[in-house]
């Protein structure tokens, strides 16, 4: 009985280790492309106007470097961001350690 707790408690502590880099790849992911997102609607956004999806995509990409210049201008924010994603890893790594105790007890 007792190594079928130890599979169960490993099981868990495996689900939560894929839950928590799943989010992480999730959270640094919407960081990377966001940008391009950006671009893609307001290249959509000028088509829909009636201007062609080049010259769309020549004044968005500007648009969104400029957006992008303002947000790596603002003091702290950007440091704030990969802060944010850094400490959901080790949220995730601490709670993934925590299964240890739990399995060492089961044993």
């Amino acid at each position: 009985m007792k190594s079928l707790n130890v599979a169960v408690v490993r099981f868990l502590q495996f689900v939560v280790f894929v839950l928590f880099t799943f989010i992480v790849l999730v959270y640094f992911g919407a960081l990377v492309l966001l940008p391009l997102d950006l671009v893609v609607l307001l290249t959509n956004f000028l088509a829909t106007l009636g201007i062609g999806s080049l010259f769309g995509a020549i004044v968005a990409i500007p648009v969104v470097a400029f957006l992008g210049k303002i947000v790596y201008n603002t003091p702290g924010l950007i440091q704030m961001l990969i802060d944010n994603g850094l400490d959901l890893a080790s949220t995730g790594k601490q709670r993934v350690n925590a299964f240890n105790k739990l399995a060492e007890s089961a044993k």
